[in-house]
């Protein structure tokens, strides 16, 4: 999932800039690869923490996909409540 960043182009180009004079233009690569190891490993640590959790609720007998269902509950409750509101928000 992406998050939409609040900065413009102008202002990455700008951190950019100043990462390069701190850090100079030959530490900027091994920087960059150090962010990208440890951006894959937080992945692999999120997912094993997510596959954990799959298989002791199998083991427990619970459904692991419930938050599906309750997305489902959720979204319907949404629309029910849109469709009794929705005459009433119109009156104002």
């Amino acid at each position: 999932m992406m998050l939409p960043l609040f900065i413009s182009g102008g202002e990455i180009a700008f951190i950019i800039f100043i990462v390069i004079m701190v850090f100079g233009a030959d530490k900027v690569p091994d920087i960059a690869r150090g962010l990208g190891k440890g951006m894959r490993t937080l992945r692999n640590a999120t997912d094993d923490i997510k596959n954990e959790i799959t298989k002791s609720a199998e083991k427990q007998g619970l459904d692991p996909d419930i938050t599906k269902d309750m997305k489902k509950e959720i979204e319907d409750a949404k629309r029910n409540i849109e469709e009794i509101t929705g005459p009433i928000k119109r009156k104002f």
